[in-house]
């Protein structure tokens, strides 16, 4: 969260004529109310739940970018569907740079708790593993948008033929 994804998305959509599916906002269209609503109202469980049947959904999507959720790409299933039908992208960001763009969010669920350093750091540090499993890692704190894009339209076309 907070790295870029729906920034990036959009424009590398746009780059290459795609449909852009920000998952989050989908959720958040089907429901009727934000997501730390939905945390709050209905539990972590349920919107991890929801998160997984719409992004399944969304993953069968021909010629689009997606944007997973911060969380998504944890689930088991939903980066057994990536590997198989897509070409995955970890962007990453030093954590310091991170916490400085999420200081004043008031939409991230997994952000109220008391210390913000702490938590995007702890947060960090249980997903690293993980993210590292997408095709791709793109370390974006020294690159503007256009670079970021340009990397990944370079990997994408060297790569679309493998899936």
């Amino acid at each position: 969260m907070g790295v870029g994804k729906s920034t990036i998305g959009k424009s590398l959509a746009n780059k290459l004529s795609f449909n852009f599916i920000d998952v989050d906002q989908v959720i958040e269209e089907k429901e009727g109310s934000s997501i730390d609503v939905i945390f709050k109202n209905k539990s972590e469980n349920y919107f991890r739940s929801l998160e997984s049947k719409i992004t399944l959904i969304e993953l069968k999507k021909r010629q689009s970018v997606i944007s997973l959720g911060g969380g998504a790409f944890l689930n088991r299933s939903i980066r057994h569907a990536v590997r198989k039908s897509s070409i995955s992208f970890w962007l990453d960001i030093n954590t310091s740079l991170l916490i400085k763009r999420l200081e004043k969010s008031k939409k991230r669920p997994l952000l109220m708790k008391k210390n913000l350093s702490e938590t995007v750091k702890k947060i960090y540090l249980e997903r690293k593993s993980t993210y590292n499993e997408a095709n791709f890692k793109i370390k974006c704190e020294y690159l503007k948008a256009d670079e970021i894009i340009n990397k990944i339209l370079k990997l994408y076309e060297t790569s679309k033929n493998k899936i």
